[in-house]
């Protein structure tokens, strides 16, 4: 991030036959492993009883976007303080590029963090917030200034660069907030769900605008959320936690259409989950009836997601062909889900909207589930 214009200014990566200058420092950043982190036997415990790291085990590479995602108090955000040196881990060992930082302080580690209440200075202009944590380090006037303006050209709010942080909206502070953070040029920022207080579509354009700015820098980004949806948009990976262990690692896709257990299927979502009673080779007993899979990893239960079921009028007989009638339609206009009663149970499945005639309440209807599509999984 030495001239953080040219990244500002630089075309996007895909077709640009000349990489850009960050794009240069990023590789290199990630050739070096500078930016990498390593956890090892992380315990964290607050009092007698409330544990909230049970033995954390797990590697982010460099220049990773990387996601904690989790319920409230399943770790994650505590995860993220032992990171930046604001919480101790009562046992275990951290590594940011390579280096052992278990004991180091906070200002001493190459890493920034944005925090959910943005923590700015209220009574400073945009200016004076951005200028803060380099005066801090001693850095010159001159060298200071330069280093403001190019990062507030770079979040594109150069024009309110001399207003108080008080009369700037939500989204606007967020972006100082960020802006304020990498113009340290960290080799690592920790982000704590910093758009959660922001509106649906606010939050849905600085979802896309943050995942910019980090595959721009190439920076090594950590990310806590609570949000499902948010994680699978902006994640290279996420790590599913609970009661302070890890419960999945993997690509957004790999975790939402394969996840290792009941609580990863669920808090992803999944609804549509059913016991296993009995199987023989590829065809499992379920509650719902007799199924077919393609591959049949074991476990309790079997996952179908709705999204991936057929819906047909009537009574139709065939190879994993469900029988029950619709309880329940919520149109969405792209789509429509439906609650099914069937078997003693009920089933969730979304329809795409093709412009058809779609099923309503009442309708008799066959759901058709794919073998390949049918995921099973332990509790």
């Amino acid at each position: 991030m030495t001239d953080i214009t040219n990244a500002a200014d630089a075309p996007g990566h895909v077709g640009d036959a000349t990489p850009s200058r960050e794009d240069a420092e990023a590789e290199s950043r990630q050739q070096r492993g500078a930016s990498s982190i390593t956890m090892s036997g992380l315990h964290k415990r607050f009092g007698r009883d409330a544990v909230a790291l049970d033995g954390v085990d797990l590697t982010i590479e460099a220049g990773e976007f990387f996601t904690l995602l989790g319920p409230s108090g399943c770790g994650k955000t505590t995860l993220l303080r032992i990171l930046a040196g604001l919480e101790e881990a009562d046992e275990g060992q951290l590594n940011i590029g390579g280096k052992d930082v278990t004991d180091v302080a906070p200002h001493h580690r190459s890493v920034n963090t944005v925090f959910q209440s943005y923590a700015l200075f209220p009574h400073l202009s945009v200016r004076e917030n951005l200028a803060f944590g380099l005066k801090m380090k001693g850095m010159p006037a001159a060298e200071r200034e330069r280093k403001v303006a190019e990062i507030a050209q770079f979040i594109k709010l150069g024009d309110l660069i001399d207003r108080r942080i008080d009369q700037l909206s939500g989204g606007q502070r967020q972006r100082i907030a960020l802006a304020r953070a990498l113009v340290c040029e960290p080799d690592v920022l920790l982000l704590d769900e910093p758009l959660s207080a922001l509106d649906a579509g606010l939050r849905s354009q600085l979802q896309v605008e943050l995942l910019r700015v980090q595959k721009r820098l190439g920076m090594t980004f950590v990310f806590v959320t609570h949000d499902q949806d948010e994680a699978m948009v902006m994640s290279d990976r996420i790590a599913v936690l609970n009661g302070g262990k890890i419960q999945q690692v993997g690509a957004p896709r790999e975790v939402y259409e394969h996840p290792a257990n009941a609580f990863v299927a669920r808090f992803m979502g999944h609804g549509n989950l059913y016991s296993v009673t009995a199987r023989s080779g590829n065809q499992l007993t379920t509650e719902l009836g007799e199924l077919e899979v393609e591959q049949d990893a074991g476990g309790a239960l079997v996952l179908i997601r709705p999204e991936t079921l057929d819906l047909k009028l009537g009574h139709v007989e065939g190879r994993n062909h469900l029988h029950g009638r619709i309880s329940e339609r919520l149109y969405r206009g792209s789509h429509a889900e439906f609650r099914l009663e069937l078997a003693g149970t009920s089933l969730q499945a979304v329809v795409n909207n093709r412009g058809k005639h779609m099923p309503d309440v009442g309708d008799e209807v066959t759901v058709v589930v794919a073998p390949e599509d049918l995921v099973t999984l332990s509790e």
